[in-house]
């Protein structure tokens, strides 16, 4: 993913189910053709239609990528949108972006080819009907992967969740965790709204047994997660 005019890994999820596919997360603007791309090469997956698309919070780096989805896609539109309501009105063009005023997103949208760029500002910045389809609760169990709990983490966004796959026991943190130098950390005080909120956030993570966890910024994480949680936990 390009950001600011720097590149930097992200680990958007696909989760696969017997007759469809879900996308945790979009990436950046540009970064869907990335995604079909590695979903066209998944013989298991490339013939499935995409059921969801599961937005854990608001940040451009996260639904940039919906613009070319929900456009390819046309009026037929088949799959849900899901996003926490506390970040909805963002995500539906109700209002801005929290990290990413009008000038900065500006000049963000000016660094890309201009069929990009126009893409975001048609389908995104000024939707034509709702995006979300489907609002996100506590504690809810969506219908993916045999169940995904659903767990409000606020902080780096008021409506950012985390979701756990009970099956694998498999934390998919969002931006509520990071990994670095193959250490869990807190989500970054610099691109977090209300950092004791999202160091609130990571003691409910305690409550679930979890045996891998996936960062969307660090990738994969197995081994001594909830121990690893317990001392972040700590710092609160």
């Amino acid at each position: 993913m390009k950001l600011a005019g720097r590149m930097m890994p992200i680990h958007p999820v696909v989760l696969l189910d017997e007759e469809s596919w879900v996308l945790i997360d979009t990436g950046m603007i540009g970064n869907a053709e990335d995604i079909r791309a590695f979903v066209s090469v998944q013989e298991e997956i490339s013939k499935l239609p995409l059921k969801a698309v599961i937005l854990t919070h608001q940040d451009i780096d996260h639904i940039g990528g919906l613009s070319s989805f929900l456009e390819e896609e046309g009026k037929k539109r088949p799959f849900d949108v899901y996003a926490h309501e506390a970040d909805r009105a963002v995500i539906d063009g109700e209002a801005p972006l929290l990290k990413f005023p009008a000038d900065r997103l500006e000049a963000e949208l000016e660094a890309w080819p201009g069929s990009l760029s126009e893409q975001y500002k048609r389908v995104l910045g000024q939707p034509s009907r709702p995006i979300v389809t489907r609002l996100m609760a506590e504690r809810e169990i969506l219908p993916f992967g045999g169940g995904l709990t659903v767990i409000h983490t606020p902080g780096h966004t008021p409506g950012h969740v985390s979701l756990y796959h009970q099956a694998s026991k498999t934390l998919i943190a969002g931006d509520a965790l990071v990994i670095h130098n193959g250490e869990l950390l807190p989500s970054s005080p610099y691109s977090t709204v209300d950092m004791e909120q999202a160091l609130q956030s990571v003691k409910k993570l305690q409550a679930y047994d979890i045996e891998a966890v996936v960062c969307y910024h660090g990738g994969l994480l197995r081994g001594g997660i909830n121990k690893r949680i317990d001392k972040l936990a700590a710092l609160v």
